[in-house]
């Protein structure tokens, strides 16, 4: 929130203060002129075809990324879809794996 112009407050005078003069435009240039969003990629909305990659023993995501040498965006959507039909299972650190 601070690079996004937020300012600690530690009492009531500090939001009187902020608010006198507050006149709608952020008080932090620490973004200024840079897009809302920028994409680095084209976002490919095909799912990659990762099954075969899975196995029943968990690896990282990041893992299926480099094997598939296809898109984040598209390896994301692929596991989005194995999950919804049951087929994926989410381990911690950012594994996952065919559901038993």
């Amino acid at each position: 929130m601070i690079r996004d112009g937020g300012v600690l407050v530690q009492s009531p005078d500090d939001v009187i203060e902020l608010l006198s003069g507050f006149d709608g435009t952020p008080r932090s240039t620490f973004r200024e002129g840079a897009p809302a969003y920028a994409a680095t990629e084209d976002f490919d909305d095909t799912p990659a075809d990762i099954a075969g990659l899975l196995t029943t023993a968990p690896v990282p995501v990041d893992e299926l990324i480099r094997q598939s040498g296809t898109s984040a965006a598209a390896v994301q959507l692929a596991l989005l879809e194995l999950e919804i039909a049951g087929r994926l299972t989410r381990h911690a650190g950012g594994r996952v794996s065919l559901t038993n």
